[in-house]
């Protein structure tokens, strides 16, 4: 008898589909994040499928995400308009960094006396940048906040692992 040898096809595990943006910020978090691979990509390319991270990849897919981190207050229409693409796409959205959290010090323009206001006016037009400066959740749900100018890296390693958790991804 002579016995067949089958190929069997390599299943991966499932993995947490993930997006990391950033909006009007110095995005210090993004290089912490950034430092943060350095010192995880091996154990984290198991279980995280990187769909959306500009700073590795020039081509990027914004759909089904399961997590989209996004960092930075948001301070014109344009970013607006890609804030509600990035909620509409994703299951969950955690506020990366101070300004995406509470708006400052992104958003210290907000609190400007009157007489400053009317002399900045001109580059607020020229730049396309809206009268105010939001925090993320002025304008979607936000699921989990990560605090800090730069992010708290315990409190992210912390949301990453229970987004890992609820999603059903094994270590």
């Amino acid at each position: 008898m002579v016995k067949k040898k089958i190929k069997q096809k390599k299943v991966e595990g499932k993995k947490l589909k993930i997006g990391w943006f950033s909006f009007s910020c110095c995005e210090d978090s993004t290089i912490v994040f950034t430092e943060l691979l350095n010192d995880h990509f091996e154990e984290w390319s198991k279980v995280v499928d990187f769909q959306y991270i500009r700073v590795l990849r020039g081509k990027n897919k914004l759909e089904g995400l399961d997590v989209a981190f996004v960092e930075g207050a948001i301070a014109s229409d344009r970013e607006k308009k890609k804030l509600f693409e990035i909620r509409k796409n994703c299951k969950k959205l955690v506020a990366i960094g101070s300004c995406a959290c509470t708006g400052g010090p992104s958003a210290q323009r907000n609190i400007f006396p009157k007489e400053l206001e009317k002399e900045i006016e001109f580059l607020l037009r020229k730049f396309h940048h809206s009268d105010k400066v939001h925090k993320l959740e002025d304008l979607v749900r936000v699921d989990a906040k990560v605090p800090g100018c730069p992010m708290n890296e315990e409190k992210f390693l912390e949301v990453l692992g229970k987004m890992l958790v609820e999603f059903g991804v094994n270590r």
